[in-house]
Formats: C-alpha cells, structure tokens, sequence
C-alpha cells in the first residue's frame, strides 16, 4: 500500500513539473474530435474579418502566443479583428486569454460576416475579454453583463475566479443547438438559450437592439458561424484555442 502511495505521488509531481505542452494535443483529445484552431507558430486557419488574408500588421505570432498589439484602444480600427475559415454550429471551445493592464478584447462566435460592412467589429455573440478592474466598459451595461466572462451587454458572469492580469485564464464556449455556456477557469458563468423568449428580451434591452444587428436576422441566432478574436486596441495574447464540432 505503501508503495502504491509512493507511485501515486510520483506520478503527480511528474505531471506537474511535465504540463501538456501549449498548443498541442493529447492522444485522447485527437480521438475525441479536438481540433487545433492555432498551432502555436503559425497564422494558418486564420484572416482578417471581411479580408481574405490575414492583417499584414498589428497581429503577431511569437512564443507560442496569437497577440493583438496594443494601438490607441479603439474599436476593430487599428489593425482589424481576425475570424476563422472555417465556421461552426455545435462546438465546445476552449482558449487561454492573458490580459494586460486595462485591456479589452473579446472571443466572439456564431460571427456572420454581412454586408454592406458594419462599422466597427463583426457581429456575433461574445465571451468578453476584459480588465474588470482598469477598464470603463465593466461599469456600463447592466448588471456587470460587461465584465470577464460575461455574454457581452448580455448576460452578466456570475461566480466567477479570473485570474490577476498578466496571469493565463482558461474560457470556454459550449454551443449544442440553442443552449450555449461560457466557463471561466473551470466553472460555468453563463447559460443561456439562443433565440428563446428570455434571449430575446436580453437582445431588446441592449445595444443589439439597433437595427443593424437585426438587419439580416435576429441579432445572435445564426445558424453557424465564425469564431473570432477582437481587436480593441489593447495589448492581449491567446493561446490553447481548440474546438471539438458536436
């Protein structure tokens, strides 16, 4: 028994001394249908939002790291925000973010890109992306429902562990038909049902109310769409993004 409990510790301090490696993918994981959305030293699988290459500027890959460079903190201006090629219906995705101090980005998904051209981000539902504490946009909404882990202007993240700035979070988005969940760091934070009652009445009372954001279809309920990363102006870097289709 003793040395069962030997092994067992063991085995323990070498999985913590040997984390899985950034941007890759266990054996299991393979198996299972997880499929890398960045490799870690490379763009590929990526462009600009309403582009059909990746920005020549602004993005870079370095360190195992997708960063979005800081500029002047405005919206999808500077250097434009990136979506996937390819686009998802049912999905579990996974994605570490680091923030720096006062920055905003956002994860957005079920991006449809319309057109004519919206100005300033492409629409879609959003994991939001945000220094709670540095940053004016958590102090407006309602509710908090703009904060880290939030559906964006939305619904508020509720019992909620971020991690300090300049430390690595762990988001998910889990989508399976209308029901949709955002975890932080392991714990869920939101759960919602895409195009219910409820959902709309949300959509009433926020900025998605415009006209624009329901110029093609009510704002959120596309059927599929493309996952993208926001460029806000503010310093933030992504890495571990994978998805599994459902």
């Amino acid at each position: 028994m003793k040395q069962l409990i030997l092994s067992g510790l063991l085995l323990g301090l070498l999985a913590f001394e040997n984390p899985q490696t950034p941007n890759t993918l266990t054996a299991k994981e393979k198996s299972d249908g997880w499929k890398l959305l960045f490799d870690g030293k490379t763009t590929s699988g990526w462009r600009g939002a309403y582009k059909d290459k990746f920005p020549e500027k602004g993005w870079n890959v370095a360190n195992g790291l997708l960063t979005i460079q800081q500029s002047d903190g405005s919206e999808s201006q500077s250097f434009g925000d990136i979506v996937t090629d390819g686009e998802y219906s049912d999905f579990d995705l996974m994605f570490d973010f680091k923030l720096t101090e006062g920055a905003n980005s956002g994860v957005k998904y079920f991006v449809v890109e319309h057109s004519p051209k919206p100005k300033g981000s492409a629409f879609g539902l959003e994991f939001q992306v945000l220094d709670d504490d540095k940053h004016p946009d958590a102090k407006l909404g309602r509710n908090g429902n703009r904060t880290v882990g939030s559906l964006y202007d939305l619904i508020p993240a509720t019992s909620k562990q971020a991690h300090p700035i300049g430390e690595w979070n762990t988001g998910r988005v889990l989508s399976k038909g209308k029901h949709v969940e955002h975890w932080l760091n392991g714990k869920k934070v939101v759960e919602y049902e895409r195009g219910s009652e409820k959902f709309r009445e949300l959509v009433a009372m926020s900025k998605y109310k415009a006209p624009e954001y329901n110029a093609n279809g009510r704002f959120g309920e596309a059927t599929k769409g493309h996952i993208l990363l926001q460029d806000h102006g503010n310093l933030v870097s992504y890495r571990n993004m994978k998805i599994k289709t459902l």
